[in-house]
């Protein structure tokens, strides 16, 4: 069930309109491609996988100039009848006085959701981060208009700092809170340390926590292990 699953996804990811030209790359921009697995998909503290393991993927195009970006995605998903989620997300990422930021639009769609069920949502991020030395911070705002599921709308924000210890060796912690229309509002936060093993391989270990354990096992704290491979 789960290769069928990811085999899908693959292949609706390169139905989207940018596969025709997943393999150029020219004074126009270049195509960058991330694969990887986890033994959750916490998504703002949350499981969107009931704790369950997951695999995950993207294939990014980026403008010569680096403040364009677009691409597909994929991730998996355990909702209403759904393993997978796929999203077609573009941006800009501009640099100003000493800050960058990311300003992404984003479409999800939960494939072969149950009948009935809102299966797909739009997203709109901004992320504002600057660099210190080894230290790092981020501000995220995030808006959704249309949520999947019974959540209409939500809004999020999280502050993040990172360190980096050295070439491979890099830490964050961060907090967030989600006010929503349809589902409970709730704080969540999460430490962790990242190793890049290789140019092209990251391992993560993070812990999750949100302050609202009544909401059922997927809002309450877990340690997750991800492996992910950058090309």
């Amino acid at each position: 069930m789960i290769r069928s699953t990811v085999i899908a996804a693959l292949l609706a990811c390169l139905a989207l309109p940018a596969s025709p030209v997943l393999a150029q790359s020219d004074s126009s921009g270049d195509w960058s491609f991330v694969l990887g697995a986890a033994t959750d998909n916490r998504s703002k503290s949350v499981s969107k996988t009931g704790n369950n393991g997951h695999v995950f993927g993207s294939a990014t195009w980026q403008s010569a100039d680096g403040r364009f970006y677009a691409g597909p995605a994929f991730e998996g998903v355990q909702s209403s009848g759904s393993n997978v989620e796929v999203a077609l997300a573009g941006g800009f990422a501009p640099e100003a006085f000493g800050f960058l930021f990311d300003f992404n639009l984003a479409y999800l769609n939960r494939i072969d959701t149950d009948a009935g069920n809102d299966g797909d949502a739009w997203e709109l991020t901004t992320d504002i981060n600057r660099s210190i030395g080894p230290a790092s911070g981020n501000l995220q705002i995030q808006y959704a208009p249309d949520a999947a599921g019974a959540t209409k709308s939500f809004v999020w924000v999280e502050a993040e700092l990172g360190w980096e210890f050295s070439y491979r060796l890099s830490g964050s912690a961060a907090v967030g809170r989600r006010e929503q229309n349809g589902a409970p509002d709730y704080t969540g936060w999460n430490a962790g340390l990242t190793w890049a093993a290789t140019d092209v391989v990251d391992l993560d270990l993070r812990y999750f926590d949100t302050s609202d354990h009544s909401q059922g096992e997927t809002y309450r704290d877990t340690v997750v292990a991800e492996i992910s491979l950058a090309f």
